[in-house]
């Protein structure tokens, strides 16, 4: 068999792929983990099938021929999440890109397509490979043609041949349809016999061969009930059997020979896997830079290396390049300095500029201004070498974000290829990546930096220019910048962690998890490895007697989402749920903080992401201190071993309420949601006195907990599907509770429209401080990647502003911090939060002062509310 030909079930593996990973998105916010899982299972099996013949079969529409003979065929099927549905044509452009021929038919399903095709190609004996996460299609099962069925997920195949299928299931291919025909499919509402399941059908079969057989000899059937059954539901069994049967003469328009597979080019892949954002494929299909014969030769370049830093180096107006290989500035050091201005360009060795007086004079002075890229990293690093750098004048990294915030690589080469610069290579060309990458020779390093630092000083004044045009320049001089600076000074400084209480709280997590460990294994009457679900299984589905959610290929599934399920059938549930989610705590939380604390002075730096999310929130890594679990009381614990750094100090924590709501209130300009805000009514209580059409005094806990989600979901875009699954609802009632709140607060709906509108005619959205984000999509014809926008457009000014304000806030909290002379500072920031530490006698002084600045940083239509409290550690605080 000369040729090979793989026939993909679209929609199974698309189906399967979405269930089986969560939701993911790019930095568009386009929905990615069904195009994901197919994209892994594509790669796959071109690497195992090595196919020459290949097509994608899809589904035509939601009628097919056989809705004439059975019009509640596939019925009570629930709608496509649109979560799902907005994937399918990423799918089909995905496979555009691979040159793989996908195809659908009017009136026909997939099954039929695949069904004539595999019939074409097993009559010419070519190999044929079916790939579905369907069972009807082993119908298909031949010599020359195999099944393959997805079992977990995507990730598990079964492959079945004539002999597997007979050995596995006890009956042969043709068998298959009668199979169905007796036991029906519930996910195709194909009624069938009812009563009759796998093991009846297949008993039948065993004995009768086929459903006409049975139907022939049905009196010698045994069991009266059984018998009965099948005489009276006989035109079902046959009208199933018509309804299961794959159309193999399908009047399809291709043929064998229009499916021919030459293969890929892999950049005209990676193109849409960097759209998609998936990096980790990339190197999979082995996309690699340019060739040493394809890159250009760099021009020389001239600048000095200097042994001694002098005075007449620098004029007033100078671009500064601290080069580190690694992110982690706090623990990297630097590997030298970069320096040009319209005098000249100079690489200066760091231990050079360390010990160099002129060099720490310049940089301490602030009437000398500095181009810059990076200011907060660049001020950190200096900081380790007692320089405390003033003066900066342009930050490029900012700068591009601003410009750029849906691009991935801010670094100075990838700005340079943007502007036209192409005199400088990658960093990765120059020092490697991952293991294989060093610090190149003295000559090659230095050249490098230059490179770098003559961009950053060539580009200044295009960028500056650029976000002058969009009226986005002060938005980086009066709020990026200055926080960058803020935050700079907020991680050098760092939180002073107790690392006793830490341990302690270790040990006490460690007693904990023995005990529950124990109560566990007396419930269940025996010990077992709790972490081992080879062995769980058995207990909580054979000896405990529990039902079976799902299986894997290796047993029983004890996932989280499976106990979830079962938490109220068996009181070992939520203590193995519990069990778990302490043992997280303890390896994540309590090790992983233990891990980075600096051990000379006891204190966690982390780095303040700036120029990362496309909403301008900050994020936190290495470690994450945003991201501090606080559902389970011991994980609100951990924040007792956040301490201020010094005796007779406090930690003192303030946080915007609702930020976000009140900002819908004020762009929306929804009178109802104003007046709530205005009249300090509690707004989930409100919504749910809207939504349920009740009074106040009638709310219950329940109707404010759904309408809390409904208020914080729908300024999201989330849909029905969403919302039904974050309240544990159905998809009917979670759209009347979208239905209702747009009744109750009309201006919010028309916002959303709006603002829709001003995205298409304009191609982006705005914050209230002029933040962009551009939404190319908006006016695609793709209605998915359209829709995806238009939610993008409604959520981006809301969170922008709300990022925004709170920026705006510490910069003016740290001002007036100054001005008043206090010792109090901002440690940090978290979301809608600051955390602060100050002498005890400040207390008074931040009462007032923090909550009026962080309530009167802007002015909106609502009042701004802070709640604040404090106490001697970040736990107590709150």
């Amino acid at each position: 068999m000369s040729n090979k030909l793989v026939l993909i079930d679209g929609n199974s593996i698309i189906y399967r792929a979405f269930f089986a990973l969560p939701l993911l998105n790019n930095d568009k916010g386009v929905y990615t983990n069904a195009v994901y899982g197919f994209t892994t299972m594509l790669l796959r099996i071109l690497e195992e099938q090595k196919p020459t013949h290949m097509l994608v079969a899809f589904d035509a529409g939601k009628t097919t021929f056989r809705h004439s003979t059975y019009k509640e065929y596939k019925g009570g099927r629930q709608k496509t999440p649109p979560e799902l549905s907005e994937q399918f044509p990423l799918v089909k452009e995905l496979l555009d890109k691979f040159n793989i021929k996908h195809y659908q038919l009017d009136q026909y399903e997939a099954d039929d397509i695949i069904g004539t095709l595999a019939k074409q190609g097993n009559e010419q004996q070519w190999d044929v490979s079916v790939i579905s996460g369907d069972k009807d299609l082993l119908q298909l099962v031949s010599d020359s043609v195999t099944v393959n069925v997805t079992k977990k997920g995507i990730s598990d195949v079964e492959a079945y041949t004539p002999s597997y299928l007979l050995e596995k299931m006890e009956i042969t291919p043709e068998q298959i349809i009668d199979l169905k025909a007796l036991m029906g499919d519930s996910s195709d509402n194909i009624p069938g016999v009812p009563g009759v399941g796998e093991k009846t059908a297949t008993k039948l079969l065993k004995q009768f061969k086929t459903l006409e057989e049975v139907y022939e000899h049905v009196e010698e059937v045994s069991g009266k009930k059984l018998k009965d059954k099948l005489i009276n539901h006989k035109e079902d069994a046959f009208m199933s059997k018509e309804l299961a049967t794959i159309n193999r003469t399908s009047p399809i328009e291709i043929s064998l020979e229009d499916l021919v597979y030459t293969g890929y080019h892999p950049n005209q892949v990676s193109t849409i896997f960097k759209d998609l954002g998936f990096q980790s494929l990339l190197e999979r299909i082995g996309v690699e830079g340019e060739s040493e014969e394809e890159k250009a030769e760099l021009e020389a370049l001239d600048f000095s290396i200097v042994d001694e830093v002098s005075k007449n180096m620098f004029t007033g107006e100078d671009a500064l390049v601290i080069e580190m290989l690694v992110d982690n500035y706090h623990k990297t050091p630097i590997e030298g300095i970069g320096l040009v201005n319209h005098s000249g360009a100079y690489f200066i060795p760091t231990e050079v500029a360390a010990a160099s007086k002129e060099f720490k004079t310049w940089a301490e002075e602030s009437s000398n201004k500095k181009v810059v890229f990076d200011a907060k990293k660049t001020l950190v690093a200096l900081l380790k070498h007692d320089i405390h750098l003033k003066g900066i004048n342009f930050d490029m990294l900012l700068a591009s974000y601003l410009l750029n915030p849906s691009e991935n690589n801010h670094d100075i080469p990838a700005i340079g290829h943007r502007f036209g610069k192409k005199g400088i290579l990658f960093d990765e060309e120059v020092y490697g990546k991952g293991a294989k990458m060093k610090v190149p020779e003295e000559s090659v390093l230095a050249d490098h930096i230059v490179r770098k630092t003559n961009v950053l000083f060539e580009l200044q004044a295009e960028m500056e220019k650029q976000l002058e045009d969009n009226e986005q320049l002060e938005l980086l001089k009066e709020l990026e910048m200055p926080l960058a600076l803020i935050l700079g000074e907020m991680e050098h400084t760092g939180v002073q962690v107790d690392i006793d209480r830490l341990e302690e709280m270790g040990s006490e997590l460690k007693e904990r998890l023995d005990e529950i460990e124990q109560r566990i294994y007396e419930i269940a009457g025996e010990r077992f490895n709790l972490n081992s679900p080879k062995q769980l299984g058995p207990i909580l589905f054979e000896k405990l007697k529990l039902p079976v959610i799902k299986k894997t290929k290796t047993g029983y599934s004890t996932a989280a989402d499976v106990l979830e399920q079962l938490e109220n059938e068996h009181e070992i549930i939520p203590k193995i749920l519990l069990y778990r989610q302490l043992g997280k705590l303890q390896s994540t939380y309590i090790e992983g903080l233990l891990k980075v604390v600096d051990k000379q002075t006891s204190k966690i730096h982390t780095r303040f992401n700036q120029a990362l999310t496309q909403t301008g929130r900050l994020s936190s890594i290495d470690p994450n201190l945003q991201n501090i679990p606080i559902r389970l009381e011991e994980g609100r614990k951990i924040r007792q071993a956040f301490v201020p750094a010094k005796k007779d100090w406090i930690m003192f924590a303030a946080d915007y309420s609702q930020i976000e709501l009140r900002v819908l209130a004020h762009i929306a300009n929804d009178e109802k949601l104003i007046s709530a805000f205005k009249n300090d009514l509690d707004i989930h209580t409100q919504t749910a006195m809207d939504v349920f059409h009740v009074e106040k005094d009638e709310v219950t806990s329940n109707m404010r907990r759904q309408a809390k989600a409904v208020n914080f979901g729908i300024v999201y875009g989330i849909s029905d599907y969403g919302l039904s699954q974050n309240l544990g609802i159905t998809r009917k009632e979670a759209k009347r509770f979208i239905d209702r709140y747009f009744e109750s607060y009309p201006g919010v709906k028309q916002y959303m429209e709006d603002i829709v509108q001003e995205a298409k005619h304009k191609g982006y959205v705005t914050t209230l401080m002029k933040r962009r984000r551009y939404l190319p999509e908006i006016t695609s014809r793709n209605f998915n990647l359209r829709s995806f926008a238009e939610r993008t457009a409604m959520n981006t000014p809301i969170q922008g502003s709300a990022a925004d304000i709170i920026k705006k806030a510490m910069i003016d909290l740290h001002e007036k911090l100054l001005d008043e002379k206090l010792q109090a500072r901002i440690l940090l920031q978290v979301h809608d939060e600051l955390i602060i530490e100050a002498p005890k006698e400040d207390v008074d002084s931040l009462k007032e002062i923090v909550p009026a600045m962080m309530e009167n940083t802007v002015e909106l239509n609502v009042p701004l509310k802070v709640d604040y409290a404090y106490g001697s550690s970040w736990f107590d605080a709150k």
